[in-house]
């Protein structure tokens, strides 16, 4: 049924040029992201009622992955179906992408150019700011009872101090929520989107349909990956690329920041693709760029790819941004269009609701972990381990500190909390000054 103030469906054509600006247009992370294509398609276009993409956000919601590029994809589904889908998921990653790829060039070509050293010295302030700002904002909507505070302290415990696998704190949190809420609800606050019958018709699922889609994204996804271990092997470094982001592209509940810790952890101090400085400079590019924050990825890829040998670096770098990106992200299409036809369905079944508050909860403690983690390799030169029983952490060298990133990082941190600077004028501001030390310092 059609909300009288909703107009007429879009044709394919002026869809696609919406979906092409709100890929280019797409900064400020997933708020921001949200908050433009609700203005823009619910709005302006009035394309589907409020109801209609509050159902959608909180489907998004329940799945591994960006929820705003899940969010255009499956809206674009609603409107076009198959085509529409992949026309919106497509533009909002593509032009980030292009972005991206050309950044990390700049990077590994120029980075020991002072100007461009002092645009990533002063950026990783920035950063650091940034995550220290979504560590409060995420733990403010997730951590409504002390069971959910509970739940953050044992998932920074488990990652920080017992190297615990991001995979299975998610998978641990889940199954806690899920027990807990079966009989003990009142434990644990999930949110629910108010019923309203003026959703749009969703196709009625089927096996048949199931199969065709699991078959066209399941090849998709996995065909390159089968190809790269028969001609190069398991241990090759794409090999290893398409192997740990399709693992990440599984497991990204709550959005980037959540699962930078354990990507951090991984592609720094397992497979030294790059080290820690490299990652925060990576995030900063990736702060710049339209598209969702987790191209990040698509840097990790790059980097690990132009290190490789035997190969062109560029080439390699390119190689390996492509395929880092292309294995997060066509999971992506697979959860919505697979799942699309459930929506009304899933958001009534509150086991799964009480398990995603769980999951919540838990990111909210492995993004301090990231926090911490990232703050302690800004501001300190050297790091040394500590153990206590089975517990293990770094602790910074006092005498290693540099004292002109931690005033830059206490300025940056005083302008999001105190002045609310929005993202543009932090990350400008913030490389301008880096540049201005690099040449002074």
């Amino acid at each position: 049924m059609k909300n009288e103030n909703q107009s007429v469906g879009p044709s394919f054509g002026e869809a696609f040029r919406i979906w092409a600006k709100i890929g280019l247009l797409s900064f400020g992370g997933p708020a921001g992201q949200i908050a433009m294509m609700h203005r823009i398609v619910v709005d302006e276009k009035k394309w589907v009622s409020e109801p209609q993409f509050l159902h959608a956000l909180n489907f998004c919601m329940l799945l591994p992955g960006p929820e705003a590029q899940q969010l255009a994809t499956y809206i674009g589904w609603l409107l076009h179906r198959a085509k529409g889908g992949v026309a919106a998921g497509l533009l909002f990653i593509l032009p980030g992408l292009a972005v991206i790829l050309g950044l990390s060039t700049i990077y590994v070509l120029w980075r020991d150019v002072p100007l461009v050293d002092g645009v990533f010295f002063g950026l990783q302030a920035a950063v650091l700011a940034i995550v220290i700002e979504a560590v409060q904002r995420i733990a403010k909507r997730a951590i409504k009872t002390r069971f959910l505070l509970g739940v953050s302290a044992l998932a920074f415990i488990g990652i920080y101090g017992l190297q615990i696998p991001f995979p299975l704190i998610v998978l641990g949190a889940a199954l806690i929520g899920w027990l807990v809420g079966r009989s003990r609800p009142n434990w644990i606050v999930a949110s629910a989107v108010k019923d309203d019958a003026d959703v749009l018709p969703s196709v009625p699922p089927s096996w048949s349909r199931n199969l065709i889609v699991i078959a066209i994204f399941g090849l998709l996804w996995a065909g390159p990956l089968l190809w790269l271990f028969a001609t190069l092997g398991g241990s090759h470094v794409f090999s290893q690329i398409g192997v740990f982001f399709s693992k990440m592209a599984v497991v990204t509940f709550g959005g980037a920041y959540a699962v930078l810790a354990y990507v951090g952890q991984q592609a720094v101090e397992v497979y030294g693709w790059l080290n820690a400085e490299e990652m925060l400079h990576g995030l900063g590019l990736a702060e710049t760029t339209p598209g969702p924050l987790i191209l990040v990825l698509t840097f990790v890829g790059y980097l690990a790819g132009f290190r490789l040998g035997g190969i062109d670096p560029l080439l390699g770098g390119l190689l390996g941004g492509v395929l880092a990106t292309w294995v997060t992200f066509v999971p992506c299409f697979l959860w919505i269009f697979l799942g699309a036809p459930y929506i009304e369905r899933i958001r009534h079944v509150r086991a799964l609701s009480h398990a995603l508050a769980a999951i919540t909860a838990a990111v909210v403690g492995v993004i301090l972990n990231l926090a911490i983690w990232f703050g302690l390799h800004v501001l300190f030169k050297r790091m040394e381990s500590v153990s206590l029983g089975p517990l293990s952490w770094d602790v910074p060298v006092l005498s290693s500190l540099d004292p002109w990133m931690a005033l830059l990082s206490a300025a940056a941190i005083i302008a999001v909390f105190r002045f609310h600077l929005g993202l543009a004028w932090l990350l400008g501001g913030a490389a301008v000054t880096g540049i201005a030390i690099r040449f002074i310092a």
